[in-house]
């Protein structure tokens, strides 16, 4: 077992399987612009939707001079809509509640406003101690902003953490920050890999 004192998680790709969810939810603000619409084997513009924050991706599938527009057409969706494509990791919830009783555990995303309605819907309230977004901090993912805001709220340092996530800007954010990290999934090359929630369980939970 890893010497840690918590754990924080991304949130899609991690806990959740979203890129269905992220797609239809951007494809639905370039529909209101006239905009053409990104297609599933467009592997290059489905992982930006999927892993960056909304400033970024809009800037880049509209431009600088109508990203502000759509920023704040998008504030007004209600995600909830999106929701039901997500689906979450086999067992996830269950691992979270038992890692819960060892650790105190957040979430930092670059997600902004939905993670309130995704925790809610899925009944995460209980297992999260800090839920940080892109929102809560100057700088998204790689930047490590919002892992440090994380370990202040959970009043650990970087160093006493564990962070799982599953894309590049994830572990860019892990090592500018000085943070343990672990892939989740197929996608990265790191020290230490998870396959599943078990296996995270299995690692983590101390039997």
């Amino acid at each position: 077992m890893m010497n840690i004192s918590g754990i924080i998680f991304d949130c899609d790709g991690v806990l959740f399987e979203s890129k269905r969810a992220n797609l239809a939810y951007y494809n639905a603000i370039l529909d209101a612009f006239g905009a053409p619409l990104v297609e599933e084997a467009d592997r290059e513009k489905t992982h930006l939707c999927h892993t960056a924050a909304s400033p970024l991706v809009l800037t880049t599938l509209l431009g600088e001079e109508r990203a502000a527009e759509a920023l704040e057409y998008a504030a007004g969706l209600d995600y909830r809509r999106f929701i039901p494509e997500m689906q979450p990791e086999p067992g996830m919830s269950d691992v979270l509640a038992q890692l819960a009783t060892r650790y105190p555990l957040a979430v930092a995303t670059n997600r902004g406003t939905s993670m309130p309605e995704i925790i809610q819907h899925f009944k995460l309230d209980d297992h999260f101690h800090t839920v940080v977004t892109s929102r809560d901090v100057p700088r998204p993912k790689p930047y490590p902003d919002m892992l440090f805001e994380a370990a202040r709220r959970m009043q650990l340092t970087p160093q006493e953490l564990l962070f799982i996530g599953d894309s590049e800007l994830d572990q860019a954010a892990a090592e500018s920050a000085g943070m343990a990290f672990a892939a989740y999934g197929p996608t990265l090359d790191a020290e230490v890999q998870f396959q599943s929630f078990g296996e995270i369980l299995e690692s983590l939970g101390g039997g």
